[in-house]
Formats: structure tokens, C-alpha cells, sequence
């Protein structure tokens, strides 16, 4: 029997903050954060199959079929990433995307055997890393706190020269480090930081995508939008599976399954970031056995659908940290757009059209907040000299090499590829040095 006092706690309603990750805000304060999340990684997403397209000479309607499809893709696997699907996804608000990572080693494969063996390596890439998330719980001992934080912190510095690169006009442009394309990232940047530490509630919350608008509308009054494939794309296309083809070849299919399974420890990486930024703790062994599988299942998903294999975005592991909104519901809208995005191609071609500076003044502080989420993460751990060791050498093999091209110039494009990343190296850095060194400082006895 229920006491009076237990009856009026249960009849009032649920608290629906941002800042409860299985709160659904009110639509108007998750809409716009939903959004938000979608503009941070927009562009990045898009622009992996524009690259690969490109340098395998793929016609304009088949470059159009793979962008509509990266957005697409990316919607279908944020929601099941951030909503759950029996034991598949993290159920942490968590965006999906294109990974960047895989680009090196998917051009020569794309140029040399043809982009339907590009799928077919990628989807073979997906199944293995899908068997990594299933087996997780058994392999969790190779990611403690100490190569987790430190993985993190990789990820923010590898990215931030991406950001600043971004901020003088993007990759390839003609006019790289134009004033006005500094000055243009400056301002967003000023605007997201200022509302960020002086605003108070939606403003604060807001922050990025209020200076992505901003920053948007000033560079379509000074001229610098294109707004051209606006008016040339479709208002309404279906993604067809299988439209550009898939192709099994053996070596293809090995240098693409070793980076998938060693890009699972970015996307641990990622999820312990989420969870530590956002939420100040550690990850369940179910959300980061979910969150692989996601990524895994949704690459394998997105390889039938003519994409790339599919990972957690560390510009939104950013955005949770910066805003510590962490309700996985709005990220779950941010997918929902993204999917009309894929399907309405006079919506993404708006959306993609927003300047390279104004997104380099949104990512840079993000980029930013992932390494200072690795930090927060390294924080509990014991800074001894064992520990010490496996971050300098792991950072150092992360920024050190690809810094000189000159070390690895002579091996295999894969070998070249796995060691420009960064990300590999250092992984395997950490892993192996926290499996081999001592857990205890070693006591030597004094001769007599």
C-alpha cells in the first residue's frame, strides 16, 4: 500500500533536463541541439565520399548517389547508436559518421581495384569490427583508463591541425589563409565562447550552433556561399542499395580489416570521452560493447548502401563536453535530420554549403575540448613513472610520425597509410605498453 507521500512523488512528472541522458527535453530546447550536432559534423561527413569520388574518377550522378548516401547512412546509424537495437548501440548520445580514417588506405584501392572492392573491403572491415564489440567484455582489460585518456587526447591533437586548416579556407582552396577567412573563424569562434562562459541556459547550450548561423549569414551577405548545388540537387531521392556495386578481393580486404579493428580503440576512445566529458564517468561494459557493435554493424549497413564504414564524430564527443547537454534523445533527432537530409538533396546541398571558416571556428574550440576530456579522464589515474611512460610514448608515436613522412617513405601505401593516421601507432603503443610493463615499481635489493 502506497503512502500519500510516495502517490504525489509518483504523480509528478519526470524532470526532462538536457543534462540527463535518458531525459527527452521539451522539442524546442531539442531541436535546435539536435541540429547543432548535425551542422558540427556535416560537412566532414560529406566530404570522405567527394574525396574518394574524385580520385577514382566516378561520374557526377554516382559522386551525388555516394554523398546522398553518407548522409543517409550517417542518420540510420546515429539512431541506432543513440536509441538501441537489442544489445547493439551505446545508448549514449553519440553522432555517427563517415570516418576520415580509413580514406588513405580506401583510394588506391578505389583507384586500383575499382570502388566496389572499396565496399566490399569496407564491409568485410565492418564485420570485424561488429565481432571486436561482441567479444568486448572479455578484451577490456587492453583499454584502461591510462590508453583510453590517453587515446582521447590523441584524437583532440590530431584533429586540431585539421581545425585550423578548416579556418584558413579548407583543404585545396585556392585562397588559403585569406584574411577574410580568418577573420570569418575568429568571429564564430569569439561568438561560441562568449555565449558559451556568459550565457545562461538555451544560449549557452546553443553556443556552436548560434555561431554556425551567425557566421553563415554573414558570409552569404559578403558573397562567399555557394549556393549552386542548392538548385542543382533533387527535392526528393530514394538511397538505392547496391547501386554502385560490391567486390570481395583478398588484398583489399586485409590492410582494411587490421585498421578496423584497431580503429575500435578510437571508437572506445570516443564513448569513454562522452561519458567523461558529458557525464563525469566511466562507460558500462554494455555501452562500450554496444557502442562497437554499432559501429561495426552500421559500417557492414552502410558498404550495401554505396558508404563508408561508420564511426563515432570526435567534433560531437566535443559538443557534449563543451555544452554538457547529454540527453542521447537529441542526438536521436540529430540522426532523424540527417536521414532527411539523405532523402531531401536541396537540404543537405544547403547545409553543406556552409563555409569552410565558419565550421573551423566551431571545431577548433571542439577539437579542443576532446583532448581536454582525455586530460579530465587521465586526472584519475596515478601519474607513476609506468604510467608516464605509456603516454609519452604513445603521444610521441601518435604526433611524432606522421610529422615525418621520411621514416616510412619506403614501405607499402597500407604500412604508409596505418602509420600517417596517427591514431594507430599510438594505440598500439598504449596497448602493448600497458600489457607489458610492470603494474608495481620493481624493489631491488642492496648488494652486500
Amino acid at each position: 500500500m502506497s503512502t500519500p507521500d510516495a502517490a504525489t512523488e509518483a504523480d509528478q512528472p519526470r524532470v526532462r533536463s538536457t543534462h540527463d541522458v535518458n531525459a527527452m527535453p521539451p522539442l524546442a530546447r531539442a531541436i535546435p541541439l539536435g541540429i547543432q550536432h548535425v551542422l558540427a559534423m556535416f560537412v566532414s561527413n560529406v566530404t570522405v565520399p567527394i574525396i574518394i569520388a574524385g580520385a577514382a574518377d566516378l561520374s557526377e550522378a554516382q559522386t551525388t548517389l555516394m554523398i546522398q548516401a553518407a548522409m543517409f547512412v550517417a542518420g540510420v546509424a546515429t539512431l541506432v547508436q543513440s536509441l538501441g537495437l537489442g544489445p547493439i548501440g551505446a545508448r549514449l548520445p553519440i553522432v555517427m559518421g563517415t570516418s576520415f580514417g580509413f580514406v588513405p588506405v580506401l583510394i588506391p584501392i578505389a583507384v586500383g581495384m575499382g570502388v566496389p572492392a572499396a565496399l566490399g573491403a569496407a564491409l568485410c572491415g565492418g564485420v570485424a569490427m561488429a565481432l571486436v564489440g561482441l567479444f568486448l567484455p572479455w578484451v577490456r582489460f587492453l583499454f584502461p583508463p591510462v590508453v583510453t585518456g590517453t587515446f582521447v587526447i590523441m584524437i583532440g591533437t590530431l584533429l586540431m591541425p585539421v581545425g585550423f586548416a578548416y579556418a584558413a579556407g579548407g583543404f585545396g582552396a585556392e585562397d588559403f589563409g585569406a584574411p577574410h577567412h580568418l577573420l570569418l573563424a575568429a568571429l564564430v569562434l569569439v561568438i561560441i565562447l562568449g555565449l558559451h562562459q556568459f550565457g545562461r541556459g538555451i544560449w549557452s547550450e546553443t553556443a556552436p550552433l548560434i555561431g554556425l548561423v551567425i557566421g553563415f549569414v554573414i558570409a552569404a551577405a559578403l558573397g562567399y556561399v555557394d549556393f549552386g548545388s542548392v538548385a542543382q540537387a533533387d527535392w526528393f531521392s530514394l538511397p538505392v542499395p547496391l547501386a554502385i556495386g560490391i567486390e570481395f578481393h583478398l588484398a583489399a580486404i586485409v590492410p582494411v580489416v587490421l585498421l578496423a579493428v584497431v580503429t575500435c580503440a578510437e571508437s572506445i576512445g570516443d564513448i569513454v570521452g562522452t561519458t567523461s566529458g558529458g557525464m563525469d564517468r566511466e562507460p558500462t561494459k554494455k555501452e562500450l560493447s554496444g557502442g562497437v557493435m554499432a559501429d561495426g554493424l552500421a559500417s557492414v549497413f552502410a558498404a550495401i548502401f554505396n558508404a563508408y564504414p561508420q564511426i563515432s564524430f570526435s567534433q560531437n564527443v566535443g559538443i557534449v563536453a563543451l555544452t554538457g547537454v547529454v540527453s542521447r534523445y537529441v542526438v536521436a533527432i540529430g540522426g532523424g535530420f540527417l536521414m532527411l537530409a539523405g532523402l531531401l538533396p536541396k537540404l543537405g546541398g544547403l547545409v553543406s554549403g556552409i563555409p569552410n571558416a565558419v565550421l573551423g571556428g566551431t571545431v577548433l574550440i571542439m577539437f579542443g575540448m576532446i583532448a581536454s576530456a582525455g586530460i579530465k579522464m587521465l586526472s584519475h589515474i596515478d601519474f607513476n613513472k609506468r604510467n608516464m611512460v605509456i603516454i609519452g610514448i604513445s603521444l610521441s608515436a601518435a604526433i611524432g610520425l606522421p610529422a615525418q613522412e621520411g621514416i616510412y617513405a619506403g614501405y607499402s601505401e597500407n604500412v604508409q597509410a596505418i602509420i600517417e593516421s596517427g591514431l594507430i601507432p599510438g594505440a598500439l603503443c598504449a596497448i602493448v605498453l600497458n600489457l607489458v610493463l610492470p603494474r608495481q615499481d620493481r624493489v631491488f635489493r642492496d648488494d652486500v
